[in-house]
């Protein structure tokens, strides 16, 4: 499971020009679910954001955390995280997971994130959206909720 986050001022989701999320001040997760990813990768990467001091402190440090600073969290799922643009000039999405299993895992995602006592709106999944954000910083990181092995041939 791979999650782009950016620390933001506000963030909104909107689809068929309605808006179907929007947030103040916390994080935007863009989050894409591969072939392999379980439930535990799901509550890992949760507690990891939740978690994640990226938020300044009064020194002007990153020293706080989203649940810390009482902040919100939105969830749009996106399956081209799992793309591979490594060869050729078309991506091949072949570990991205099946829409099912990808649907279940995003919601087990937004789950763990409320089970931590953050507030979540979310996009609506496999809807074609439109992102809107203002990136505090800018903050951004690439997050994955388990090391993948790779092979060095």
């Amino acid at each position: 499971m791979k999650g782009v986050i950016q620390r933001v001022t506000s963030a909104s989701v909107e689809v068929a020009d309605q808006v179907v999320g929007t947030i103040g001040p916390g994080i935007l997760v863009l989050l894409g679910v591969e072939k392999g990813d379980e439930q535990r990768d799901a509550e890992r990467l949760a507690e990891k954001i939740v978690t994640l001091r990226i938020f300044e402190d009064e020194e002007g440090k990153m020293n706080r955390s989203l649940a810390e600073i009482k902040g919100e969290l939105l969830a749009v799922s996106q399956f081209t995280l799992a793309g591979n643009c490594a060869k050729g000039r078309r991506p091949s999405f072949d570990t991205a997971a099946p829409p099912e299993e990808a649907n279940r895992l995003y919601e087990q995602f937004v789950q763990a994130v409320k089970n931590l006592g953050i507030p979540v709106a979310t996009g609506i999944f496999q809807a074609t959206m439109k992102v809107s954000l203002v990136n505090d910083g800018p903050v951004t990181f690439i997050l994955e909720s388990r090391v993948r092995l790779k092979s060095l041939l």
